[in-house]
């Protein structure tokens, strides 16, 4: 119980870290955002729970296939934030992903890929 609540603390404090590090500067909290911390964090701990080298290596693929799509929000967000507001550009970003990833999903099982 206690590695799972320190494993909380560690990545919720990366989250946090990230949130005050961009109320201080747009371009340094997006470029520490931009990096894949949550990943390099799920990959430690993998790692260090033992799980086999296939596993921690599958989580890795999948997660380059799983944020292709989520790029176009990248785009989307700040051309509508003005527009309409906070929320529903949250509303409009995560649907127009959800789009994207199902898109996406269906191009890449032409080459043998498998999202879904």
């Amino acid at each position: 119980m206690t590695w799972i609540i320190t494993k909380y603390f560690i990545t919720a404090g990366v989250v946090v870290l990230i949130s005050e590090l961009a109320k201080r500067s747009d371009k340094l909290g997006g470029l520490i955002a931009a990096l894949p911390m949550i990943t390099i964090l799920t990959l430690i701990w993998l790692y260090i729970e033992k799980q086999p080298e296939a596993k921690i290596a599958n989580h890795a693929w999948y997660t380059f296939w799983y944020v292709i799509p989520t790029l176009p929000m990248f785009l989307i967000f700040p051309m509508l934030l003005p527009r309409i507001g906070f929320w529903p550009t949250l509303l409009v970003s995560a649907a127009i992903t959800i789009f994207c990833f199902f898109s996406f999903a269906f191009l890449v099982r032409r080459f043998g890929i498998e999202l879904l």
